[in-house]
């Protein structure tokens, strides 16, 4: 029975923290605070009690509706609060109630919260990957078993290839390939995680954006020369690097450091 708890628990926090990643993905991209005020309702602007903001239950509970307004609540804030739970959980589960779990833990939400805002807004704010990239090498060097100098070579690698790409891409393609979001992104992974899993992210990345965007374009979802965000794929490429990263990288490089 404790053991189910523990997990519950693990589960829980990870939901309420995805509570506050939807004021972040609302927020952070408008310039406004993620601490005041309180969360208030989108289309009436009635401030929502704490009753009323209990994640997943309270969506249940009142049937998708405002309590006030009776106005449809989004899906997606369900949706992030249940992905981040379930995040926190395989997290734990790969690595174990350790500090170095809480770091991940912590580095998937903001994964999470990039996925979004890029996807809505096409941007990835500075304000996550700056004090992101400080804080990864911190991490590195402190709690992680990236070590300094593969933190830093982490930084190097994700930010310049992604750099080089982008200076490329006017001569090559005839257009703006790489934003500077992405850029900046990717040296936190690499800050995070390291030169290999910065690699492993981009290839991920890269393989999944190019599957994807092909069938939107053949489905007509997507025009063939509209702009698809790139940072939701290297989101994705970054939490698999962090999960299964050093297995991947032993069965593609064998024998290779």
């Amino acid at each position: 029975m404790a053991h189910w708890i523990v997990w519950l628990s693990v589960f829980t926090l990870g939901t309420i923290i995805g509570s506050f990643l939807t004021v972040c993905i609302h927020r952070i991209p408008n310039g406004q605070s993620i601490v005041a005020p309180r969360s208030a309702c989108p289309a009436c602007e009635t401030q929502i009690n704490w009753y009323d903001n209990v994640p997943l239950i309270s969506f249940l509970w009142l049937k998708g509706q405002c309590r006030a307004c009776q106005g449809s609540i989004a899906p997606r804030y369900p949706v992030i609060e249940l992905i981040n739970g379930l995040g926190y959980l395989l997290v734990v589960w790969r690595f174990g109630f350790i500090w170095e779990a809480v770091v991940y833990a912590g580095l998937f939400s903001v994964f999470w919260v990039v996925t979004w805002i890029d996807w809505d807004h096409k941007i990835i704010p500075d304000v996550i990957t700056l004090p992101g990239i400080v804080i990864g090498v911190l991490s590195g060097s402190l709690v992680l078993p990236t070590g300094w100098l593969n933190s830093l070579l982490g930084i190097v690698v994700g930010g310049g290839i992604l750099l080089v790409l982008a200076w490329m891409s006017p001569y090559v393609f005839g257009k703006e390939g790489m934003g500077g979001g992405d850029i900046k992104f990717l040296a936190m992974v690499g800050a995070f995680l390291g030169w290999q899993q910065a690699l492993i992210t981009l290839m991920i990345a890269s393989v999944f954006g190019s599957v994807i965007g092909i069938g939107l374009v053949v489905f007509k979802v997507m025009q063939k020369d509209q702009y698809i965000p790139f940072g939701p794929y290297l989101a994705l490429g970054a939490f698999i690097a962090m999960i299964w990263g050093p297995d991947i990288w032993q069965w593609y490089f064998p024998g290779l450091v």
